[in-house]
């Protein structure tokens, strides 16, 4: 905008569209910063940072459910990334729950992956077969190194990243919150 002329080269839908992805962006960062200043505090702080990074590899190409209110969101961040950190740290899971874990999530990543939602929906047929490859493939990666490393940290971590997001693509988890699932049925093309 010219703050002189007080004119735009945008109109107002599109100075909406800025405005919500500006807001977006802001709290975003403010969670991630709260929610990593709090694992330092706990103690947590590389494991968090570990496990959003990992996290947010499926998330990227998977997509999946958004929290409806921000106030559920910070709940689940919260939950998500300081529990799940402290429970990576301190239980040694048997391998059996691996196996199993990472039988349900390559199941769920073939059939649901990527899980889009009301206000980003993956109406481009050609831009979801891609992110359904790149999910099932960095996926398998997760798997390939859960099964290969030694490191019990990053095996529980790569683990539970994998269970996340599955919950996050599952439709039960959008039957549970009453959200539409597969939204880019709603669009014609």
């Amino acid at each position: 905008m010219n703050i002189i002329s007080g004119t735009s080269k945008y109109n107002k839908e599109q100075l909406e569209e800025i405005k919500y992805g500006l807001e977006g962006i802001y709290v975003a960062l403010s969670k991630v910063i709260i929610i990593l200043g709090l694992s330092a505090i706990l103690g947590l702080f590389k494991e968090a940072i570990l496990f959003l990074l990992l996290f947010n590899i499926l998330r990227i190409v998977a997509f999946g459910i958004h929290a409806s209110k921000s106030i559920y969101c910070w709940i689940s961040s919260s939950i998500s990334f300081l529990l799940i950190p402290y429970v990576c740290i301190n239980i040694e899971f048997p391998m059996l729950f691996h196996i199993i874990s990472c039988g349900i999530s390559f199941i769920s990543f073939i059939l649901y992956a990527p899980a889009d939602t009301v206000k980003r929906p993956l109406i481009n047929k050609k831009k979801r077969i891609i992110y359904k490859i790149l999910s099932i493939v960095f996926a398998t990666t997760f798997i390939t190194l859960i099964f290969t490393i030694s490191d019990i940290l990053l095996k529980n971590m790569l683990t539970f990243a994998l269970i996340l997001e599955t919950i996050l693509i599952s439709p039960i988890t959008y039957k549970i919150f009453k959200l539409p699932y597969n939204n880019y049925k709603n669009y014609k093309g």
